[in-house]
């Protein structure tokens, strides 16, 4: 059976926004470290994968590689997925009751409904306009913190949506090292889509590869806040070995188990 590997893709979305570039602003691990994955939280990311093959050459196993991209300093994926509603729907409550205070108080200077009527307009936050790139989790929903509190739209920190991995290209593509695509999954942590590939691990070296990956910036369009998406590029690399199929008892070949002595 193939081994899974995952890989970690870790954006600072904020940062990478700012600079237009996800050179200095992704850190990428993997489960391989141990055996021979080098440049570990870093954009420079090189992944072992130790292929074998049985003693008449024949490749023995494939090898998984699981990609999942999250965002740094956002809402941790492993809350509920209706958190984002709930959250917006509290605030919406909460300008309701406001509301319905300011007109039981009776009449007031028009300067001091004013500044009321800003209070409960923060309150209530700032909604997402649904588009068509940006329908699904995202949409008709409003702009969080990264504690889960419904900001405005001129708010300095936001929680941004995860990255999404949009393509996977380059050497180890069209060298036929790697075969990607994306899958559907019921792991409601990666939204029901995550982006996978068989290794062929029979042909050693080093193959890198590119992930063109979608990171969404908030901004003001004709009076109303939406996600805009915005597209960038990040490398990383693979490293094929192999080595023979070893017994784990032995670390010889394959074959019979050595039977113990018997103790008299």
């Amino acid at each position: 059976m193939p081994q899974q590997l995952a890989i970690i893709v870790l954006v600072d979305v904020g940062n990478a926004l700012e600079s237009k570039s996800l050179q200095e602003h992704t850190y990428l691990f993997d489960n391989m470290k141990l055996h021979g994955s080098d440049g570990q939280g870093t954009n420079g990311l090189v992944t072992a994968i130790n292929g074998s093959y049985w003693s008449d050459g024949s490749q023995a196993s494939e090898q998984v590689l699981n990609w999942l991209p999250y965002s740094l300093g956002s809402i941790p994926p492993t809350v509920p997925k209706g958190y984002e509603v709930e959250r917006g729907r509290q605030s919406d409550q909460e300008a309701l009751a406001d509301l319905d205070r300011l007109v039981g108080v009776g009449p007031s200077s028009a300067e001091e409904s004013a500044a009321e009527l800003a209070r409960i307009r923060r309150t209530a936050g700032t909604r997402i306009k649904t588009t068509r790139r940006t329908a699904g989790r995202m949409s008709n929903q409003k702009v969080l913190d990264v504690t889960g509190k419904v900001v405005t739209d001129d708010a300095g920190a936001y929680s941004y949506p995860a990255p999404v991995i949009t393509q996977i290209y380059g050497e180890a593509v069209d060298e036929k090292i790697m075969y990607p695509a994306e899958y559907g999954s019921p792991d409601l942590v990666t939204d029901g889509w995550y982006w996978s590939a068989t290794v062929d691990s029979s042909r050693p070296g080093v193959y890198s590869y590119t992930m063109r990956i979608q990171l969404h910036k908030l901004v003001q369009q004709a009076g109303e806040t939406l996600w805009e998406p915005v597209n960038l590029t990040i490398d990383s690399a693979l490293r094929i070995s192999t080595e023979p199929k070893r017994n784990a008892f032995t670390k010889a070949g394959l074959g019979m188990l050595p039977i113990p002595p018997a103790r008299g």
